[in-house]
C-alpha cells in the first residue's frame, strides 16, 4: 500500500474517534491514539525534510546503510516488533491536538509527498542524509521510509483502538 493510501486510511479512521478516545491513555508509558498520530506525522515531516536536504545537497556521500538499514529496505518495511528508542529520543508525543489539527497535519504530509513524488527519482542517489539507525539514506529511501513508518504503526493503531472501544 502506498504512503498516500496509508495516510488516507489514517485520515478516515481519525473521523471515527471521539476526543476522549483520541486522548485516552490506558496505562502509563503507553501512548494514546492521538500521541501515535502526532508521532507518525512528526516523523513523516522529518523524513520529508531529509528528502529536501538530499535535493539541496551538492556533496556526494559514499557511505551507505547499516546492516539493519539494508535489512529493512530489503524486506520493504520494519520487522513486526516494538522498537524502543533511547530515552533521549523518546519524549512522549503531544496529546493535545484536536481531530481537526491532526487532519490538517496529515493533509500537509500528503501535500509534501505529492510535491516530491514526481521529483524524488531525479535527485542524485549519492546525495544522502544520515539516519541514526539505518545509516546514510538518499532521497528515494527517505521518501519510501515515510510509508514504511506509517505501515509499521498500523499494528500499534489497532492495539490502541481495542483499548478505547469500550469507552
Amino acid at each position: 500500500m502506498s504512503a498516500e493510501k496509508l495516510i488516507e486510511t489514517y485520515k478516515s479512521d481519525l473521523q471515527n474517534y471521539s476526543l476522549e478516545q483520541l486522548r485516552y491513555i490506558s496505562v502509563e508509558g503507553v501512548w494514546s491514539i492521538g500521541q501515535m498520530y502526532d508521532h507518525v506525522i512528526l516523523v513523516a515531516i522529518e523524513y520529508l525534510d531529509n528528502v529536501e536536504s538530499c535535493a539541496k545537497s551538492k556533496e556526494e556521500q559514499k557511505l551507505g546503510k547499516t546492516d539493519f538499514g539494508e535489512h529493512i529496505y530489503k524486506i520493504g518495511g520494519f520487522p513486526p516488533i516494538k522498537i524502543k528508542l533511547p530515552d533521549e529520543l523518546n519524549t512522549p508525543p503531544s496529546n493535545s491536538d484536536s481531530k481537526e489539527d491532526l487532519m490538517s497535519r496529515l493533509d500537509q504530509v500528503m501535500q509534501r509527498l505529492g510535491k516530491w513524488e514526481s521529483r524524488v527519482d531525479a535527485i542524485n542517489p549519492n546525495y544522502k542524509v544520515n539516519h541514526g539507525g539505518f545509516g546514510w539514506l538518499n532521497a528515494r529511501e527517505w521518501y519510501d521510509l515515510v510509508g514504511m513508518h506509517f505501515r509499521h504503526h498500523l499494528r500499534q493503531k489497532r492495539e490502541l483502538e481495542q483499548k478505547v472501544n469500550n469507552l
